[in-house]
């Protein structure tokens, strides 16, 4: 289904609501994501720290991008790889799947990657009749179940133990011993262990291009993208020209941020760096490997106020903490990214008419910005597209007659005390109970859940007071 056909972003997110075991699903992830961050980052002290270092290291990068990925694209040739460059998806996916023709593959492994999920390459290998095996266990679950990823560190995060026990049982053969996870893994082991040695081409992202070295950089917990990128005899790289780091040691000091804020760990578990093809006398390795860089709109962020999106390192600690996220999961986003990352990257993609509803789903409570480990202030860009939605004309019908009418009154400030005020009354009068349960014009909110009935009189009435107060002491 194309980014056009689908359902809107509020029928996606009414069904999401809808879905009692999402939600639990969703809860479950998220929830100890939460709790292990925390957890880590108590003992980490230097955190803060480390955040500016990371900030001021891709600020650095993006602002000297052109001379970065000519000294990358230099010590990678020097490497012995073969360095390839995409302006669009659709010219990476092109690249990628001419590679595989071109090796004569009829199977290929994919190491977790979002970036190949942006430019469309499962669907561009499956149009050309080449077999593709995902090789991360959450990536082989949703593959099984037809289904994108709905969290860009837990892919299927929304998927409960049951469900994906269910789906083992239908494709794997033999089935699983038990539906204890153990079991589930094991069952997993034997049914990819076979298609790792018999790929003709590995296919992997990277986290991070360094850029005095020509290496690429992946980081996994399962250690698959070892599998994915060593027995085949070709290994292709995909990655967003905003992958890169000057060197080793700036790779290292954010890998300190990333694993931290993703999984609450000191470090993963495989960091593995690739530097060229196999060498003689080397024991294993590719013959050829390919990088292809993608840029798809990278470059023209570089020029506006969405730049700052260009130091985003994937952790998905924004989505972890997000309220409407941890309501809704990731599919209702509608976009390849979920969460507030995903709401402001997603126009930069798929175009802000596509997408406009993602900024204004956004609550603006500031966590996302508060976790971000590179500091990405996601509430400033979603208020950014908000902004441009508007004075782009995008905004009709209701939405657009309402912040009419309400500007027409704010310019009055007489006017505005005369219905603010008399607002507040009939909102005290119907939440008798000091809650509202249903309202004209707010049924978004109410359908869901209560609205708070005000409290007292207007802001100004009770600021009026309270000066008032002040000068009779």
């Amino acid at each position: 289904m194309t980014v056009a056909d689908q359902p809107s972003f509020k029928a996606r997110a009414d069904a999401a609501l809808a879905d009692r075991t999402l939600k639990t699903a969703i809860e479950r992830t998220t929830g100890t994501a939460e709790r292990k961050r925390a957890a880590a980052l108590s003992t980490f002290p230097e955190f803060e720290a480390a955040r500016s270092r990371g900030k001021a290291i891709k600020d650095h990068v993006i602002a000297n991008l052109d001379h970065y990925l000519e000294t990358f694209e230099r010590n990678a040739v020097a490497s012995g790889a073969r360095v390839h460059w995409a302006a669009t998806d659709e010219e990476a996916r092109d690249i990628v799947v001419r590679l595989c023709i071109e090796a004569g593959a009829k199977r290929v492994t994919r190491s977790k990657s979002m970036l190949g999920e942006e430019i469309g390459l499962p669907q561009a290998l499956a149009d050309a009749g080449i077999e593709r095996v995902e090789t991360d266990l959450a990536e082989h679950i949703i593959q099984l179940a037809g289904e994108h990823p709905s969290h860009i560190i837990w892919p299927a995060m929304h998927r409960t133990r049951e469900q994906v026990a269910e789906l083992f049982k239908a494709d794997h053969v033999p089935a699983p011993d038990a539906e204890d996870p153990a079991s589930m893994v094991q069952s997993a082991r034997r049914v990819l262990r076979e298609k790792f040695l018999s790929a003709d081409v590995g296919i992997s992202g990277a986290n991070f291009l360094i850029a005095d070295t020509g290496a690429t950089c992946t980081v996994t917990n399962e250690g698959n993208a070892e599998l994915t990128t060593t027995p085949p005899r070709v290994h292709i790289v995909t990655a967003g020209i905003e992958k890169l780091v000057p060197s080793t040691a700036h790779a290292f000091a954010l890998l300190r941020l990333l694993v931290r804020s993703a999984t609450g760990g000191e470090l993963t578990q495989y960091t593995t760096f690739h530097c060229g093809p196999k060498r003689s006398g080397d024991a294993d390795g590719p013959e050829e490997m390919h990088i292809v860089l993608v840029d798809n709109g990278r470059s023209t962020m570089i020029a506006d106020e969405f730049r700052e999106m260009l130091r985003c390192i994937r952790c998905g600690a924004c989505m972890n903490h997000c309220v409407v996220y941890r309501q809704i999961g990731g599919h209702a986003y509608g976009g390849t990214y979920p969460g507030p990352m995903g709401a402001a990257l997603t126009p930069v993609l798929d175009g802000l008419a596509r997408s406009r509803d993602l900024a204004f789903a956004c609550t603006m409570n500031g966590r996302c910005a508060e976790v971000c480990p590179v500091k990405i202030p996601l509430p400033t860009l979603l208020r950014a597209w908000r902004v441009r939605s508007w004075n782009d004309g995008l905004e009709k019908g209701v939405a657009s007659a309402a912040v009419g009418a309400w500007a027409a009154v704010a310019r009055r400030p007489g006017l505005y005390r005369l219905v603010s005020g008399a607002g507040v009354g009939i909102l005290r009068l119907i939440g008798t109970t000091g809650w509202i349960k249903s309202l004209p014009f707010v049924g978004g909110w109410t359908k869901y859940r209560d609205l708070p009935a005000p409290s007292g009189g207007t802001f100004m009435a009770r600021y009026k007071a309270e000066r008032g107060k002040e000068a009779a002491k």
